[in-house]
């Protein structure tokens, strides 16, 4: 690999473990804030409506301005947007309605900026995208990780607005380094319409199978966020400090799984490895829940965040590898927008469902569900040659 490529390839990864680092580093201590400020479930709600629901609204035309625009260019003007908006909510934190426009002005940044991103990977990588992917997932879930505690430490200290100013030079610095690549991604979509990646996705059998097996297991799994702090408080009456080292060690697996396994995956068996790692997720969590004890759920946990590592790398790199590069932008787009509905979906639903029948049980579902997804997912997956070329005939029928 040339030097020019390993340097735009380290120019996105730190971009991306910034960013992530960024959003949570956010997340945190603003939620904090408008629950003490309101008291009000409801508003914090309609906070993290108003940041995740744009990449769900905004999916098609997201897409489409990724596949029409430069990238790098579109990278630096919506980073910049971002580090102005994030910059503008420090003058804002007193009034409920205008942190909410602002942080919906934030979330339209997210949905535009990150198909750009993601069509950036191939220009930069070449023909090591599997391994560059697998590093942008692991910076990502490191950013995840160190974000939370960094935003946590600040509200606890009061300081709101150090924490808005930070996010807002990691929007900065992601810029920044956006300015820097040398890797180019044209404008290429022409004018053709916003849903036409979608289509390509739902027409190739492979993506369709594993993506609405993946989607479809998100509806279920994301449970997970809302049922374990119940579950690690009321079933293993654990403390705080082993929820926190829980989510840790999922974190941990992704990081490890994105790194070590998903990069030695061949390309011809990229939708087993994400249909498995489906499987492998759901059944991490529900062994975690099956066995009420807290070493069982370290491991369970720690096994579900490699799997899911390894399926994040893996359908990134078999969407890169079976859309035309016209269609990237949009196909990520449909896709990132179809994942968050359906997190949104569950988180929800997760509420209703653990004060109907448990945390456990709840826990235990959120796990077999999407196990059962992934296996019936591999027993269904024929893959044979032509279907690339069938995924070409539907487009043009």
């Amino acid at each position: 690999m040339s030097i020019l490529r390993i340097r735009d390839i380290r120019l996105i990864v730190g971009a991306v473990g910034l960013s992530a680092f960024g959003d949570f580093l956010l997340w945190v201590p603003l939620a904090l804030h408008i629950e003490a400020t309101t008291s009000s479930a409801f508003a914090v709600s309609a906070f993290f409506l108003a940041l995740f629901g744009p990449v769900v609204v905004l999916g098609g035309v997201a897409g489409r301005l990724a596949d029409r625009i430069e990238n790098r260019r579109l990278l630096i003007v919506v980073s910049l947007a971002q580090a102005v908006t994030v910059a503008a909510m420090v003058l804002t934190t007193g009034s409920l309605g205008a942190t909410l426009a602002l942080t919906v002005l934030l979330g339209v940044g997210n949905a535009i900026g990150q198909p750009a991103e993601f069509s950036l990977v191939p220009a930069a990588a070449g023909d090591q995208v599997a391994r560059a992917n697998g590093v942008v997932e692991a910076a990502r879930y490191l950013g995840m990780a160190i974000g939370p505690i960094a935003g946590g430490a600040l509200a606890a200290a009061g300081l709101l607005e150090v924490a808005l100013l930070v996010d807002a030079a990691t929007f900065a610095a992601v810029a920044l380094a956006a300015g820097r690549l040398r890797a180019r991604r044209h404008g290429t979509g022409g004018k053709a319409p916003a849903r036409e990646g979608f289509a390509y996705l739902t027409a190739d059998p492979v993506l369709r199978l594993t993506l609405s097996a993946a989607v479809g297991a998100l509806l279920f799994f994301s449970i997970t966020i809302a049922a374990e702090l119940f579950y690690v408080r009321d079933v293993l009456h654990a403390s705080e400090t082993a929820y926190g080292l829980l989510v840790a060690s999922w974190t941990l697996g992704m990081v490890l799984g994105a790194v070590g396994l998903a990069r030695r995956v061949p390309p011809a068996k990229l939708a087993v490895a994400a249909l498995a790692g489906v499987a492998v997720q759901g059944l991490g969590i529900a062994g975690a829940a099956a066995v009420p004890l807290l070493f069982a759920a370290f491991a369970g946990f720690t096994l579900g965040g490699i799997a899911h590592g390894v399926k994040n790398v893996v359908i990134r790199t078999l969407i890169h590898d079976r859309v035309p590069e016209t269609l990237r932008g949009r196909a990520f787009a449909g896709y990132n927008a179809a994942r968050n509905a359906a997190e949104l979906g569950a988180l929800g639903a997760a509420g209703v469902l653990i004060g109907a029948i448990g945390a456990q049980p709840a826990l235990l579902l959120a796990g077999a569900i999407p196990l059962a997804i992934g296996v019936a997912g591999l027993l269904f997956l024929t893959p044979t040659p032509t279907l690339r070329r069938t995924a070409h005939a539907a487009l043009d029928a």
